[in-house]
């Protein structure tokens, strides 16, 4: 019984480095007009549920649409050209959160704060490294770095470089 007690206690500290791993491990980046990046994070301090998000969705204006609590604190949902942008002002530092959803229809949040931080340089590279399918892998810093093209930018998949 001992063994089995240390091998799920294994498999729970595995899982939980993989998701610790995992943080923040994609970007969207998008070229600002006149030059520049949006870079957007997987990760971020605001949490909103898919129904919150949903909702901010459905009343979403150009010009903002009505205020609504949130489990993030109040929020506001704006019609932009990029997509539903979401403004969190009571938010520490993850005050702005981009509604994005996948081929199937669900809810993806792009967070403006995240923990990945790289420069404009590099930000530069992977950007001019994408391709539809995904560009060629670059290195950057101690992270391998993978860019595809989509419809609102460019997603760079991010890994760490194995230690030898």
């Amino acid at each position: 019984m001992d063994g089995l007690v240390r091998a799920l206690a294994f498999i729970v500290a595995l899982t939980l480095a993989s998701v610790a791993g995992a943080a923040d491990n994609v970007l969207l980046i998008q070229l600002r007009t006149g030059g520049g990046f949006t870079v957007w994070h997987t990760e971020g301090e605001s949490q909103l549920s898919d129904e919150e998000a949903m909702e901010l969705e459905a009343t979403a204006k150009p010009s903002g649409g009505a205020e609504m609590q949130t489990g993030a604190g109040p929020a506001r949902a704006y019609e932009t050209p990029d997509g539903v942008m979401i403004r969190l002002p009571a938010a520490r530092t993850d005050k702005t959160l981009l509604l994005d959803r996948d081929n199937c229809g669900h809810i993806r949040l792009w967070h403006g704060s995240g923990t990945t931080a790289l420069s404009d340089d590099q930000i530069a590279d992977v950007f001019m490294s994408a391709l539809p399918g995904g560009g060629k892998r670059l290195t950057v810093g101690d992270m391998h770095v993978k860019a595809f093209i989509t419809p609102l930018g460019v997603t760079a998949t991010l890994w760490k470089v194995p230690t030898k």
